[in-house]
């Protein structure tokens, strides 16, 4: 079973991070976004197994992320 989290990318001076609105805590970086993309991906896989371990109960995602055009 899959589920699809939104996740925020933001670019740094020297890096990419990024994090995840439905969980708490889970966030990664890395050099490129490509590469952040993939830790973001790992770190979610780690945070949910955490969760379970525990007994904790797993998020359901409910953000959502869109980008809107503003005329300047």
């Amino acid at each position: 079973m899959s589920q699809r989290y939104a996740v925020i990318f933001e670019q740094a001076e020297h890096n990419w991070a990024a994090y995840v609105p439905d969980l708490p805590g889970c966030i990664s970086t890395g050099n490129t976004l490509e590469e952040t993309e993939f830790n973001i991906r790992e770190a979610v896989r780690g945070h949910l197994a955490v969760l379970r371990e525990f007994g904790e109960p797993v998020p359901k995602p409910s953000s959502v992320a869109r980008e809107i055009e503003v005329a300047s």
